[in-house]
């Protein structure tokens, strides 16, 4: 929770900082350099506008997250319990794979199409074959440079051969195959089918053992499969948390113009954290506890909480800042939401939370901005 609740509040400050300029000196933050300053002391990144900002956010964070992550890992001064746990247990780095996944299934492009348009049902399928190919190139990367130098690593991570890359993009390649013959909308569905049918095979047939210790049980590494069996067996936890974000990213990505929209937005949210949670602790009493080396039941449900709730914590930091801004006339806080007169005023009274347009920051292109109605436009309307 503690981590968690660091990003969104760090947003947060960062918008308010930028609304206490205006306030002192009446005019927004001109320089680019007190502005990077700031971005890099507050956030220790630059938003990617093109899409709603808590997305845009939350895939930020988790790859900086990652990045740090990583490249501290190997420090002694890294403390443990952030890394990744060995069979069974959590810490940020497990979450930082999950959310990986979830972040990428958010803006993948079954989220992304518009539902009238008509496509063949493969078509879809081919474009992402071509398109995994940077992935599995970084894969065949690492696997060549970390074998050359001799570098020390986990083989119960992912395994001999295997690692995170070529996980994304088999995950990709299987969702897109999946999405091309079950209906998107019903991606929820065919995720909890999954994960629930790979816990019953962990945990009614030998499958856990030959996870955990290899085929004759004692952890041999003989084979493919048995050299790589963190990694390729993973993959059917990994997808059910793909395909289950992709039911989030198609239910964000509706069409909200207004304030109200987006706390009904959060309800929904809350609601399914708080039956994730529940769902949490009854797989961890009935089966095991949460375990990133297998990706079972409840490791798919705890990286799905988790996600929900930054997610909800990001949005809800968005809507403070529109609040704020409310307060604050003529306020600017680059990529997020701005506050303006809907159309038709004289028929709905209200206002609308649209992208904030200026150089930095672009509309979203899933929100339509609603332009003001000036006194000309509606005396020529009279007229």
């Amino acid at each position: 929770m503690k981590c968690l609740s660091l990003p969104p509040l760090c947003l947060l400050c960062r918008g308010l900082l930028l609304i206490l300029h205006y306030l002192h000196h009446g005019k927004p933050v001109s320089s680019r350099k007190y502005s990077l300053l700031l971005d890099f002391l507050v956030l220790e990144a630059c938003l990617d506008p093109e899409c709603i900002p808590a997305i845009t956010v939350f895939r930020v964070y988790v790859n900086v997250m990652t990045s740090i992550s990583i490249l501290a890992v190997d420090f002694p001064q890294y403390p443990r319990r952030y890394a990744k746990a060995e069979t069974y247990g959590t810490g940020a780095m497990d979450l930082g794979v999950g959310a990986f996944i979830f972040g990428n299934a958010l803006v993948c492009p079954e989220v992304r199409q518009k539902s009238h348009r008509t496509q063949p049902m493969f078509s879809s399928l081919a474009r992402q074959v071509f398109s995994v190919w940077p992935l599995i190139s970084l894969g065949v990367g690492r696997l060549l440079s970390v074998k050359s130098i001799e570098y020390h690593e986990h083989t119960s991570e992912y395994g001999v051969h295997w690692n995170f890359f070529f996980t994304l993009a088999l995950v990709r390649l299987a969702a897109s195959l999946l999405l091309a013959i079950f209906p998107k909308q019903k991606a929820w569905l065919v995720a909890v089918a999954l994960a629930v049918l790979y816990q019953l095979l962990l945990s009614t047939t030998p499958l856990k053992t030959f996870i955990l210790h290899g085929s004759d049980g004692r952890g041999s590494r003989l084979g493919f499969l048995d050299a790589n069996r963190e990694g390729l067996l993973s993959l059917f936890g990994y997808l059910a948390i793909y395909l289950a974000s992709v039911q989030v990213g198609l239910w964000l990505l509706q069409r909200r113009s207004s304030v109200r929209g987006w706390l009904g937005a959060l309800r929904g949210l809350a609601l399914a954290l708080v039956a994730l949670w529940v769902l949490l602790q009854l797989c961890q009493a009935c089966t095991e506890p949460v375990s990133r080396r297998m990706a079972n039941l409840p490791f798919c449900t705890w990286v799905l909480a988790h996600c929900l709730l930054l997610l909800g914590f990001f949005v809800l930091t968005d809507l403070a800042l529109v609040f704020t801004k409310l307060l604050v006339k003529g306020s600017s806080v680059p990529c997020c939401w701005k506050v303006v007169q809907p159309p038709d005023s004289r028929k709905k009274q209200g206002m609308e939370a649209v992208p904030h347009e200026n150089i930095d920051c672009k509309p979203c292109s899933t929100v339509t901005p609603h332009v003001p109605v000036t006194a000309a436009a509606q005396g020529a309307r009279v007229n």
